[in-house]
């Protein structure tokens, strides 16, 4: 069964941490293809400092060489875009593909905020990137779905095309897009901690300034 990775983000701005996240799931998962997915207005944070087309650029100007894609489906739409129509939209397209929405481990744990979060496995399978010694999810609901649906072996996640969850422990690099902005503000490089290519676009366009 072909595997499909999904890595959602603002992407405010891409940075090596983000790339490198997509990499190790490809590597380790043995993932076919892993896709970037910008979202044009995430529901559960605030609006983006860059728009969506320069957002767009950055992102396509960070992937170039290293094998992964964007899907820039969610920047065409308007108003808040929800992960779950995404995947709902996803596997329309590919009813035989396995589909594995990537996510970290403070998204997961707060994934009952998300908009219809229990029908996510439904339309794909969780991957949570995880670090030793990190917190379980706390919420009661989230507790019994894992118990339910948690697997031990990447392997499991080609067999069918959704509705597990798999806990992996995944090399996170320490950069935020957050520390980034704030990096630019300050007047400090953004040198290692994203691709060249994009520090120069932020430097051209004069974004997070």
């Amino acid at each position: 069964m072909r595997t499909l990775g999904v890595l959602g983000g603002t992407f405010d701005p891409v940075h090596h941490g983000h790339l490198r996240l997509a990499i190790e799931c490809r590597e380790v998962l043995g993932l076919d293809e892993v896709r970037l997915l910008p979202a044009r207005l995430p529901n559960l944070r605030d609006e983006p400092g860059a728009t969506a087309a320069e957002r767009l650029a950055m992102l396509e100007a960070a992937v170039e060489g290293t094998g992964l894609t964007v899907d820039a489906r969610e920047l065409a739409g308007s108003g808040i875009t929800y992960t779950v129509e995404t995947l709902q939209a996803l596997r329309h397209e590919a009813p035989r593909t396995s589909i594995c929405f990537i996510l970290g481990q403070d998204a997961f744990n707060g994934l009952p905020r998300w908009h219809r979060w229990q029908e996510l496995l439904g339309h794909a399978h969780l991957v949570v990137a995880t670090r030793p010694g990190y917190a379980p999810p706390q919420d009661e609901a989230l507790q019994e779905l894992m118990a339910r649906a948690e697997i031990q072996e990447a392997a499991a996640l080609k067999s069918r095309p959704c509705g597990n969850i798999l806990l992996q422990s995944i090399p996170l690099l320490p950069i935020s897009a957050t520390d980034l902005r704030a990096r630019v503000r300050g007047g400090r490089s953004l040198a290692a901690l994203t691709p060249p290519a994009v520090a120069e676009y932020i430097e051209q366009h004069r974004l997070y300034r």
